[in-house]
């Protein structure tokens, strides 16, 4: 193995993801190791790509939705490519603004339940 490849193990503990989570994104093919036999090595184009899936986890989108975002990374994407790319991108960020809002909501409800709770415990004067 060079010095550019690692293996399944430290691939899983770089990213601190699940052997079965890697073994999965390689089953649906968004990664492609490297194999001798049973052994499995990542290179930088793995290794980026992981990058890429985790951030496209981590901003809601489904695996086929990173899909096309490798596919447009890997390739350079043409026009319309891009295009389904930002209308992706413009649903999701309007999914994320609603949930901040969602969210908002939700701590200013149980703030104002604790602070009711937390006034009725004050000892009477």
């Amino acid at each position: 193995m060079s010095d550019s490849q690692i293996t399944f193990k430290e691939m899983c503990a770089r990213f601190d993801v699940t052997p079965r989570t890697l073994r999965y994104y390689e089953y649906i093919e968004l990664l492609t190791p490297d194999k001798d036999g049973r052994t499995r090595s990542y290179g930088a184009r793995e290794v980026a790509r992981m990058v890429l899936i985790l951030r496209g986890r981590r901003f809601g989108f489904s695996l086929e939705e990173i899909r096309q975002w490798l596919d447009i990374y890997e390739q350079k994407g043409d026009r319309r490519q891009m295009e389904v790319w930002i209308e992706g991108a413009d649903r999701q960020l309007d999914a994320l603004a609603q949930q901040r809002q969602q969210l908002g909501e939700s701590i200013f409800e149980l703030q104002q339940l604790r602070d009711e709770a937390a006034e009725t415990l004050k000892p009477v004067k």
